[in-house]
């Protein structure tokens, strides 16, 4: 059955006077396959990548074979090849810098530079480099976007320079939106359109993006997922992503929401399910009768949101409803034609009678039962309803430190700090909203939610409540198709009388770009306040939105604004009111909602023309952005005296990673839910941290500093900053914050980086001990590199979130996990211990374990198992190589 005739599978598709070719997954019940309709249709979809690549090297019938096999107690290996990538700034530039790096190797080598470049189509979308410094004024855009291009200049330089030098290569500059909502309204094509012996071929449309977020696009019917950046680089190359089969969660959905529940509300709920019921790593599709009643940008916020679901994707096929938004959003009649036409032709299309496929674990919701809800105080999956979050607030407050609890002694709990703002005096109390920001493309691609906030904000200001002056309010939509509709709706004067006016296009608040909040804030926060933000993002860890808020909760666009205009987060607005209004009686939430009909009305002023407008016009970048000049050469020059960007070590400095482990140390013993962003933080570099003190010896001024993820492509500025979190809990220092560690034998508190480098000097290998789900939340490699960098050889945790397990891999760092039951505490882990590691090269060749040997000081010694996670030949080949990097640089060579 390995020799299957796939070129039999050719059909032709004719429209418009074009004939097209196509891999027909019909006609495989010609080649013996029967039940090809009762697949997934995500797995449909990776079935024909895997039959239209049978040639290309990886692939094969056998490959097809295990794709289709129902066995799936069995682990089998698949592989994928994406039609683009999809990258944006802060992971995109180290991609592109470690591009650049394979350039100059091969130069060295006196080889072809230009033997490296993508083959597939690649969109880098310039969108975390916006800062809110300004906000609530109204030129608060103008200001913001000025100073993007101070700090920026040379890393926007970078990324002319790569446009001209690499093939396939479309840079979108800054001030456009953000990257997932661009590729929803913009960049998806649902079917990509390629040439193939002279013929015209047709295929889904597919994606790898270097951002957790990526399976947004799942709400349009593309298959596509986060990757880290080093895996996108080889996925640009053309070398195929190999994963074993992931099971395939049906989340059937039922029913119709209520009239006063937000498809904001519907998506955090659905998120806390899927992570309740377990979904890491697996593929989850949407079906049932409840998916009709759903906007495609319903859909697309609930696929925002599965990585936070702990999920790979949330797929929901193609179907009337992604016609219609082509439509709205202003594609091409002929390429509308085309989608509708190939889908159904495939089967792929679908629609209320088509059967329901066969998946391997069933999770139903019924719409009518859900609650309005916000998400919080520290994780996007903890949902409280909001009547309940008074209650929850108070109780979070005494709770132990940790993902629900702040640590205060009941005397603090109804502590007051007094703040003074615009001449007012203000007593804060726990709980007071600090920052407010609509923000991400998870809601400002949804314009029921934003035509809702403007009605909201309408109605408040028609009462006359205002927002306390001590709220920071901001307003970043992900793309300029909004501002043109609040604007014509006259709905976004109403929003900025509140403080949300535009502050600019692009990530901002979501990803910890919120800027400076007042001082009198910062002092209060430093006096003990637990201050709070509200934010319409996908993403609340604490820390993570501004280092000075300690809770932060996931809302609706109209909740922001309610809390924002409450001035805080310990209420119930079911029953107490927003505020007094001008005729001195208090207005309830109730007072000013918006009814659904009144939305609807609005929705007349959302077009195809609108959106054509915007993308064919606005897509070049602002004078600042087009005043920026390169040079034409192949090679990049790095200067030596740049902060932002220097030749990376990754192609030449690397492990044995098969040679086992000897007198390792623990550098950090960490607990459960550590994210990315602990590990390699993305936001502000204070000017006292390692990273602060480094760039100063260059030049630097305190001001300037800007943020980790800006210095993605100086490493020696991200091997300083990798464990710097100020929230990081670290139990070797026991309940300090920040990136401090104890260095052994001496037990010195020192910063992490500061210790590794004593370690380095002594030739002494490090390891990181952590509990369940390390590397949860962003895709970011740094979390991978800086770790390698600071010669981290290999993590021990009792469980992984996909992208970061797959990026140490990448990175030849080896990622052990505890057998089931067993944890850091269960076998008397407590950081003061050396560890061997042996028995490597067999384990991750034959899928047995490892064996930990630890030494305690007093020379006892406690000897147990642990489970390597290098899953799929192909990662065993790229960690054997000692990284993807070197992996590459070798096959790079060997074709010359």
């Amino acid at each position: 059955m390995t020799n299957l005739d796939l070129k039999s599978l050719l059909r032709t598709l004719s429209i418009q006077e074009k004939t097209y070719q196509y891999y027909s997954l019909p006609a495989l019940k010609t080649l013996g396959f029967k039940n090809v309709e009762k697949m997934p249709y995500c797995l449909r979809i990776l079935l024909e990548g895997m039959i239209r690549n049978y040639t290309q090297k990886g692939f094969s019938g056998a490959a097809i074979l295990n794709l289709m096999d129902k066995n799936t107690s069995v682990k089998k290996t698949i592989l994928f090849s994406p039609s683009r990538v999809l990258l944006q700034d802060f992971t995109g530039i180290p991609v592109l810098n470690d591009m650049t790096a394979l350039r100059a190797a091969i130069a060295r080598k006196e080889m072809d530079p230009r033997k490296v470049n993508p083959v597939i189509r690649t969109d880098l979308v310039v969108d975390h480099s916006l800062q809110v410094d300004y906000a609530g004024c109204a030129h608060s855009q103008e200001l913001n976007e000025k100073k993007e291009f101070e700090r920026n200049q040379e890393r926007y330089q970078f990324l002319h320079w790569g446009e001209q030098a690499f093939d396939n290569l479309n840079i979108i500059p800054p001030g456009n939106g953000i990257v997932h909502q661009l590729n929803l309204e913009y960049l998806a094509d649902v079917v990509t359109v390629s040439q193939q012996g002279g013929n015209l071929l047709l295929q889904p449309d597919s994606v790898l993006g270097t951002d957790s977020h990526t399976p947004m696009i799942n709400g349009l019917g593309v298959v596509g997922w986060g990757v880290g950046g080093i895996e996108a680089l080889a996925a640009m190359l053309g070398y195929p992503i190999e994963f074993t089969t992931p099971p395939v969660v049906g989340l059937h959905l039922t029913g119709r929401l209520p009239e006063d529940v937000t498809p904001t509300d519907l998506t955090l709920t659905i998120t806390s399910s899927l992570r309740a019921h377990g979904v890491v790593g697996k593929f989850v599709e949407v079906y049932g009768e409840g998916v009709n009643a759903l906007r495609l940008e319903d859909r697309a916020m609930i696929a925002n949101m599965t990585p936070e679901s702990g999920a790979t994707i949330t797929y929901f096929p193609v179907d009337e409803r992604t016609l219609e938004y082509l439509r709205l959003t202003g594609r091409a009649a002929e390429k509308i034609t085309l989608v509708e036409a190939y889908f159904k032709a495939q089967d792929l299309f679908r629609t209320i009678n088509s059967a329901d496929p066969l998946y391997d674990e069933l999770i139903e919701i019924d719409l009518s039962t859900v609650r309005p809800v916000v998400a919080g105080p520290k994780r996007p999956f903890d949902l409280v309803q909001i009547e309940d979050l008074d209650t929850t607030f108070t109780t979070s407050l005494q709770n132990p430190p940790g993902n629900t609890g702040f640590g205060l002694p009941q005397q603090d709990t109804q502590k007051t700090f007094p703040v003074k703002m615009d001449s007012q005096e203000y007593s804060l109390k726990h709980g007071a909203v600090i920052l407010a920001a609509i923000t991400s493309c998870t809601n400002t691609s949804n314009p029921v939610v934003l035509l809702g906030a403007g009605l909201l904000a309408k109605k408040a200001v028609e009462r006359g409540l205002k927002v306390p002056p001590y709220v920071k309010t901001s307003f970043t939509p992900g793309s300029q198709v909004v501002d043109k509709y609040l604007n014509q709706s006259g709905l976004l004067p109403f929003l900025a009388k509140l403080g949300f006016e535009v502050s600019g296009h692009g990530c901002a608040t979501c990803i910890g770009n919120s800027g400076p909040l007042p001082p009198a804030i910062d002092l209060a926060v430093k006096q003990g306040l637990v201050g709070s933000a509200v934010i319409s993002g996908n993403r609340n860890f604490e820390g993570r939105i501004h280092k000075s808020v300690k809770a932060c909760y996931l809302a609706s666009p109209l909740l922001v604004i309610a809390y924002a205009i409450a001035g805080t987060m310990n209420i119930d607005l079911q029953n107490s009111p927003l505020g007094i209004g001008e005729d001195g009686n208090p207005v309830y939430l109730r007072d000013v909602w918006p009814a659904p009909q009144e939305v609807r009305q609005y929705l007349q002023f959302i077009h195809g023309e609108l959106y054509r407008k915007v993308y064919e016009n606005g897509m070049h970048g602002n004078e600042q952005w087009q005043s920026l000049s390169a040079n034409n050469e192949d090679v990049f020059s790095w200067d030596a005296n740049s902060s932002y960007l220097r030749e990376p070590p990754f192609i030449q400095d690397y492990f044995d990673t098969l040679q086992d482990i000897q007198g390792a140390r623990v550098l950090a013993l960490l607990g459960d839910s550590i994210t990315t962003d602990h590990i390699s933080p993305a936001g502000n570099i204070q000017a006292e941290s390692d990273s602060g003190v480094y760039l100063q010896t260059l030049g630097v001024v305190a001001g300037d500093l800007n943020t980790y993820g800006a210095r993605r492509g100086n490493h020696e500025a991200m091997l300083r900053g990798t464990f710097a979190n100020p929230r990081l809990l670290n139990k070797l220092v026991g309940r300090k914050a920040g990136g401090f560690t104890n260095h052994f034998p001496d037990g010195k508190e020192m910063s992490i980086y500061q210790a590794s480098c004593l370690y380095k000097n002594e030739n002494i290998p490090l390891i990181v001990i952590a509990g369940k789900q390390y590397g949860t939340g962003s895709s970011r490699d740094w979390a991978a590199k800086g770790p390698f960098l600071l010669g981290v050889r290999a993590v021990l945790a009792e469980s992984y979130e996909r992208i970061h397990r797959s990026n140490l891999v990448m990175m030849g760092i080896l990622p052990l996990q505890f057998r089931e039951g067993e944890n850091a505490v269960s076998v008397g882990i407590d950081g003061s211990e050396k560890f061997s590691i042996t028995g490597i090269e067999q384990a991750i060749r034959s899928g047995q374990s490892v064996t930990v040997c630890m030494r305690k000081a007093d020379g006892s010694e406690i000897t147990f198992q642990a489970i390597p996670r290098v899953d799929t030949p192909m990662e065993y080949r790229y960690f054997t190589a000692g990284g993807i990097l070197p992996a590459i640089f070798r096959d790079v060579r060997e074709q010359e």
